[in-house]
């Protein structure tokens, strides 16, 4: 396994970049490529030996951050999916954005169910009355 050192530095490796990178998996003996797709919220270190970048994606609603090497022999390829502009090198705030919109969505969600929760409530002290008025008294 070998990488092609200047392939790689040309690289189109921004942050706010939308990228899906295939690195291989060892099972067995056999290998295999996994995507992992997602934005590159950070770019570290330049072209040097040591240069690494870092993908953030939404996995059932949990954030999921990757850190890679570029100059990692288990990387396969790096495709840009979708180019942006940042105005910023390091996109470290779209964790705290991504929280509070979580937060929001859960709020409502709460909301939600809190009415929901009522209507079940009303729906079965409704029965219960109806189921009384039905049944015939006891001698």
């Amino acid at each position: 396994m070998e990488t092609n050192i200047e392939q790689r530095k040309g690289w189109d490796i921004k942050s706010g970049n939308t990228v899906k990178v295939w690195q291989k998996i060892k099972e067995g003996d056999k290998f295999r490529l996994q995507a992992f797709e997602g934005l590159i919220i950070a770019h570290k270190h330049g072209h040097e030996p040591g240069a690494t970048f870092t993908v953030r994606k939404i996995s059932d609603g949990i954030g999921v951050e990757r850190i890679f090497p570029i100059f990692s022999p288990n990387i396969e390829k790096v495709e840009v999916v979708k180019k942006s502009k940042a105005r910023k090198a390091k996109l470290y705030y779209v964790r705290t954005k991504a929280a509070k919109e979580i937060r929001r969505k859960m709020k409502t969600l709460k909301a939600e169910g809190r009415a929901k929760a009522t209507d079940v409530v009303k729906s079965a002290a409704k029965i219960e009355t109806v189921e009384a008025s039905a049944e015939e008294p006891k001698k």
